[in-house]
């Protein structure tokens, strides 16, 4: 979905290296988790990154209060995670706001990764895989991971 955070280039890996699934704001749904459960259980994947960038525009889209088309279906997701995202944090500049919401939208995907997938939270459980989040910088290339 966004060349900005290409795993295989930012992790230094080969293709066919990573399982990557890619998707605009990094949202998790139904098609995310199946392919999560997938990527850990059949092929053996044992780190799950769910990756923010800054500059993200699924982001600014959610602050802005963008409704375009089907994008609603990101946003809203993204909108949810920080109720009332404008009037929680009024002091912060625009740029401060969107990396605010992009950390914790990261932390609400590995949330519901573990959450709404009884297969991933009993990996996770058993040390078998371990769901970390990470926070791509556009302009440095540098990666800061949290759990």
């Amino acid at each position: 979905m966004d060349s900005r955070t290409s795993p295989e280039l930012i992790f230094d890996q080969g293709l066919g290296d990573i399982f990557s699934i890619r998707i605009a704001g990094n949202v998790i749904n139904e098609d995310i988790l199946g392919s999560t459960e997938f990527g850990c259980k059949a092929i053996g994947a044992k780190i799950v990154l769910v990756l923010g960038h800054t500059n993200c525009g699924a982001i600014k889209g959610a602050v802005n209060n963008v409704e375009l088309g089907h994008l609603h279906f990101i946003t809203h997701k993204i909108q949810r995670t920080i109720p009332g995202i404008n009037s929680k944090f009024p002091n912060l500049s625009h740029g401060d706001l969107c990396q605010e919401v992009t950390t914790a939208n990261v932390q609400k995907g590995i949330e519901d990764l573990k959450s709404h997938s009884s297969i991933l939270a009993d990996m996770a459980q058993k040390k078998q895989i371990k769901i970390v989040g990470g926070i791509y910088d556009v302009s440095t290339g540098k990666v800061s991971f949290f759990e």
